[in-house]
């Protein structure tokens, strides 16, 4: 009687804790690039366009929508996710690496977006392989606990990564992406060694069968939905918030990531925490009554004066960690053993068509509120803010109305 469990309870804590690691170690270049944006663009380069310079980060995320999918598929069509991953954290160290050298030596901004292209497609890849990873070892837990460690990994490593780069992006800018380089490197290392695959008789679908499969799961649109509005916000906080910050209100490198890490300490720290509690509440409510708060904060931002910027975006991370836990735990339960690589992948792609939109909206925003008044950001700020609300409420209209089953029967319950 004790085969069973072993199976789930007594797993390795390598197979369990590894991906966990990689993950928050692959997430903190992300961010780290945050504080420095402007001296990687409109300060390296003069003459840039307000839209040139939101580039720098909507093209990472164009990058990842191709290695998303990719990545998910291949994985599941094979049954390996091990190599796959030390691959990809191998090529996303290499690109960054690259990056440094040009920011250092070579006078060309279209080098540096295609570097910054392949780095999103190898950061992706990387991400949704390393994620599945994770969710295979599902343990006591459940699949709401394991989903909820591997979200406050993403998020601890996004929430690290910020401060950290602007302490040393405000030694030297090329440091940032040279130290993430070197520590991609290593988790690639690292990850040969601790990474293990599943066990387990995983299904091996066909690629074609794969996405009729997922096709049928129709339920798997909710997450999605929510990952592509969420992800556009954070577009619009790496770029036209850091902009905002630094260019309107005179934050520098190591305030901006200080204000960064203000909102994203507590939304990891709250993300497992919040998993759990997916376990006993309604997950789509949850992410409702999340985004809808979390508007609210977006919309509320602009209008805070600077010296309460770091309480408000505090405030704002402990909404947001109602919203991510759940969207992770509906995304791996309606995507199944058979396809839960591509599921995550589908939620990863969602989440980076909405970070690569991000920027370039509010981009747009700016441009066109522009027209009509001298200061057109506080109209940005509420209109982003809206796009969350009414996500939000149209998903919760549908949902009343019985067209989306509101509270699934989780596995991990």
């Amino acid at each position: 009687m004790a085969a069973p469990s072993t199976a789930s309870d007594g797993i390795a804590p390598v197979r369990t804790l590894a991906p966990l690691l990689l993950l928050f170690g692959l997430m903190l270049p992300v961010t780290g690039m945050v504080p420095v944006l402007s001296e990687f663009t409109a300060q390296r380069f003069a003459g840039l366009s307000q839209f040139a310079s939101h580039f720098f980060m909507s093209i990472n995320m164009i990058g990842a929508l191709l290695g998303a999918p990719i990545a998910g598929l291949l994985s599941d069509r094979l049954g390996r996710r091990k190599a796959f991953a030390v691959a990809a954290l191998a090529l996303n160290g290499l690109t960054l690496l690259g990056i440094a050298l040009a920011y250092r030596h070579i006078d060309s901004y279209a080098l540096l977006l295609s570097l910054r292209l392949i780095e999103g497609f190898a950061h992706m890849s990387a991400l949704s392989l390393l994620m599945a990873l994770g969710a295979d070892h599902v343990g006591r837990g459940g699949l709401g606990g394991r989903m909820g460690a591997i979200g406050a990994a993403i998020s601890l490593g996004v929430a690290t990564g910020a401060p950290l780069g602007g302490v040393i992006g405000g030694i030297d800018p090329a440091w940032v992406p040279l130290g993430g380089g070197l520590l991609s490197v290593a988790l690639a290392g690292l990850g040969a060694i601790a990474l293990q695959d599943s066990g387990g008789a995983r299904p091996r679908l066909a690629i074609g069968e794969i996405l009729a499969t997922l096709r049928t799961r129709r339920a798997l649109a909710i997450p999605l939905a929510f990952s592509f509005a969420d992800r556009l916000t954070v577009g619009f906080i790496v770029s036209t918030l850091s902009l905002y910050l630094g260019l309107t209100l005179g934050f520098d490198a190591r305030a901006i990531g200080g204000a960064m890490a203000a909102f994203l300490i507590p939304f990891s720290l709250l993300t497992w925490p919040a998993g759990h509690l997916s376990r006993h509440w309604d997950p789509l409510l949850m992410m409702v009554a999340g985004s809808v708060l979390y508007g609210v904060f977006l919309g509320a931002l602009v209008f805070v004066p600077p010296d309460w910027v770091v309480g408000t975006m505090a405030a704002g991370g402990v909404i947001a960690a109602l919203m991510y836990a759940p969207s992770l735990v509906l995304a791996a339960h309606y995507g199944g053993e058979d396809c839960r690589a591509s599921a995550l992948a589908a939620f990863n792609m969602a989440g980076s068509l909405g970070f690569a939109a991000g920027p370039l909206i509010s981009s747009l925003l700016l441009a066109f509120y522009g027209q009509f008044s001298a200061n057109p950001n506080a109209p940005v700020f509420i209109t982003i803010g809206a796009i969350e609300v009414v996500l939000a409420l149209a998903v919760l209209f549908i949902a009343r109305r019985g067209r989306l089953r509101a509270h699934p029967a989780l596995e991990s319950r």
